[in-house]
């Protein structure tokens, strides 16, 4: 009944909140001195706004995000080629450190220790969830050294001051380049996203910044909406995209893995933080019941390979070029006026998955 997580971010708060509101004893150890109001946005697709409510933290979810009405596909120049309604669904637009925040809140409010300045070891005494992220010590402790591969992809990300607009998310998709951009608490605010195609890159991490204006050269040839919004952004924050195998064990001599130390993932699919939420709900239920791994893993591996292999297929849809863009963007476009929903119901097997359901089902023997 006792547990020490490592790393407060979406995967170790979200499954110390629900380890505690059963009765466990868990201390959350993060090696920031504080949250701190960093970071970017995120969306909450239905899957993962699903746990946040059976965490009971759906008031404080819809408090500090925008519901999402839209999905747009555009070209380079600004003209649309598909519309993909999300009114009605459970999709949110939240600042990564709004939802931190929230959690963080509601993981305290359930009696969790959360311990800052505090690194922790993976190889402590009891249980130690790894939830410590894209560089987890705990994944390296039970997989050794596994090389990621270079995507030929770098991303740049910014948010920027924005006037109240339509909560949609754009994707401007060009030649070997798309840019994803969405509102942002209620809309005084605007997070983007640029991604463009590299032949090399040296280092993987979040905390390198660039030159403006190399983002600018990048989409000089995008529509006036784009380029005005880039003319916003002050040395943006750039990393590159390194492809990492979902972990081959994720649990083993005392440990477990949870969130990006199992299974870091590209962004083209906006499933990073759905997929530590997933996780956190079904590794809670899991321990509680009993299981000390074999039954969560068995649950989220799957999974977590087809989302993890979906998002570096989407990047290629976005940056189709002369003949071959003409030629997707029309079917595109005739697709989405013959038949409206058929290019979401492509996702519903990621928007419709029901973690709760999951972990009660196995729990009941059905």
């Amino acid at each position: 009944m006792k547990v020490t997580i490592l790393g407060a971010g979406v995967a170790g708060l979200a499954t110390a909140r629900a380890l505690a509101l059963a009765g466990w004893h868990v201390t959350l150890r993060e090696q920031a001195s504080a949250l701190e109001d960093v970071g970017a946005g995120l969306q909450i697709a239905p899957n993962g706004a699903r746990v946040l409510l059976a965490l009971g933290l759906g008031k404080e979810l819809e408090a500090a995000s925008l519901r999402g009405q839209a999905v747009e596909l555009r070209t380079r120049s600004g003209d649309p080629v598909l519309r993909m309604e999300m009114a009605g669904r459970d999709y949110h637009m939240i600042h990564r450190a709004d939802l931190v925040s929230l959690l963080a809140r509601g993981a305290q409010e359930a009696g969790v220790i959360i311990r800052f300045g505090d690194r922790g070891d993976p190889a402590g005494d009891g249980l130690v969830i790894g939830a410590d992220g894209l560089h987890s010590r705990t994944r390296m402790a039970l997989n050794g050294q596994v090389a990621a591969k270079f995507t030929g992809h770098v991303a740049w990300r910014a948010v920027i001051p924005a006037e109240e607009s339509d909560a949609v998310a754009e994707i401007h998709m060009g030649p070997k380049r798309h840019l994803v951009s969405y509102p942002l608490r209620g809309g005084r605010f605007r997070n983007i996203v640029a991604v463009e195609e590299r032949d090399a890159w040296t280092e993987e991490g979040w905390t390198q910044r660039d030159e403006t204006d190399a983002l600018q050269r990048a989409f000089h040839d995008f529509s006036p909406r784009v380029r005005g919004w880039l003319a916003q952004v002050d040395r943006p924050w750039i990393w590159g995209l390194f492809l990492h195998p979902v972990a081959q064990r994720w649990y083993g001599d005392g440990k477990i893995l949870v969130g990006d130390a199992a299974h870091p993932t590209l962004p083209f699919m906006a499933q990073g933080a759905n997929m530590a939420l997933e996780d956190a709900w079904i590794l809670a239920k899991r321990l509680i019941a009993g299981d000390r791994g074999h039954q969560y893993q068995a649950l989220r591996q799957d999974r977590a390979r087809r989302l993890v292999a979906a998002a570096a297929t989407n990047a290629r849809i976005y940056h189709l070029g002369g003949a071959a863009a003409r030629i997707v963007h029309a079917g595109m476009r005739i697709g989405g006026r013959i038949a409206p929903d058929a290019p979401l119901k492509r996702f519903d097997w990621i928007y419709d998955y029901d973690a709760v359901q999951a972990a009660s089902s196995i729990q009941t023997g059905t």
